[in-house]
């Protein structure tokens, strides 16, 4: 009887008015490391650290509550999952430094990338041919760089850290322009949103676009237009950005420490929020599709 009301405090979709966000799991079914929120063609979305560490949730189009789909090895965490055009899954580990991948149809991650060098791979992120962008940030010395990711000449994934202009801060949310050719970088320390354009595996022309308050920022993610929502944790809202940085909304969360969020639905209009004061995921709908949710079905 008490599951029965729990769920009945969460409505099945977020209402269908732009930009107003409603719970949609119930409160408790994540830990406080909810993270990494990623959907598929299919429209399943998947998240990190369903009931404790180490685990990957599930929840299914139309589902108001999350399944297992899966677990990592022993002693690593994920933090983020992107899933490319074919449908497979990449997961950062940044306990153990590693990048897992899930193909299609299947649950099991095979490790695919290790870096003993790497602090952590904290938010990845895909591009249009494949390659990997992964933030590292050192949150004890307050410092951060980005790896590129991609296969090799033997089909391998290999990676290093990126050359950049400037010393970063701790570089936490990632995502690319919907071109491909910029590549924004938020840090947590100063609170502030870098851009970079991407020369081969080094980074050019950095460009302060946005300034928050210190340590309220978290994941991003750019849509098809190539505009940014970027998680205000702390603010308990999604701030939404012209590609140069200037505030086009905040969008008004039901908690107050949005972790990090995603495009989904039919349609890749329906923003999914992770958030860790509660543990549950949150839901809004856009007016445009997410820029990974339009490679994906290979629309753009």
């Amino acid at each position: 009887m008490l599951v029965t009301l729990a769920l009945a405090t969460v409505p099945a979709l977020a209402t269908s008015k732009l930009f107003e966000s409603a719970q949609l799991t119930p409160s408790g079914e994540y830990t406080f490391g909810i993270e990494g929120p990623a959907v598929d063609r299919d429209g399943n979305l998947f998240v990190v650290n369903l009931g404790k560490p180490g685990t990957i949730g599930r929840l299914a189009p139309e589902a108001t509550t999350s399944e297992k789909f899966t677990e990592l090895p022993d002693g690593s965490v994920g933090n983020a999952i992107r899933i490319d055009a074919t449908g497979t899954m990449f997961i950062a580990d940044y306990k153990k430094h590693n990048i897992f991948a899930i193909a299609p149809g299947e649950t099991a991650p095979h490790l695919v990338f290790h870096a003993d060098d790497m602090s952590q791979p904290n938010d990845i992120t895909l591009s249009r041919d494949g390659t990997i962008y992964a933030s590292d940030p050192n949150w004890k010395a307050r410092s951060g760089r980005i790896w590129r990711i991609a296969r090799g000449p033997n089909g391998a994934l290999q990676g290093e850290a990126m050359a950049a202009p400037r010393a970063m801060g701790t570089a936490n949310g990632i995502d690319l322009s919907p071109d491909g050719r910029t590549l924004y970088v938020g840090e947590s320390n100063s609170g502030e949103i870098w851009s970079y354009a991407v020369d081969g595996d080094a980074l050019a022309t950095p460009r302060l676009i946005r300034r928050f308050e210190p340590n309220t920022i978290d994941g991003l993610r750019t849509d098809a237009s190539g505009r940014l929502f970027v998680a205000r944790i702390l603010k308990g809202s999604i701030a939404v950005l012209t590609p140069d940085g200037h505030a086009i909304r905040e969008i008004t969360l039901r908690a107050k420490e949005p972790t990090n969020l995603a495009f989904g639905g039919s349609d890749g209009k329906t923003v999914f929020v992770t958030q860790r004061q509660g543990g549950f995921v949150e839901s809004f709908r856009t007016d445009v599709e997410g820029r990974e949710h339009c490679l994906q079905t290979q629309t753009c």
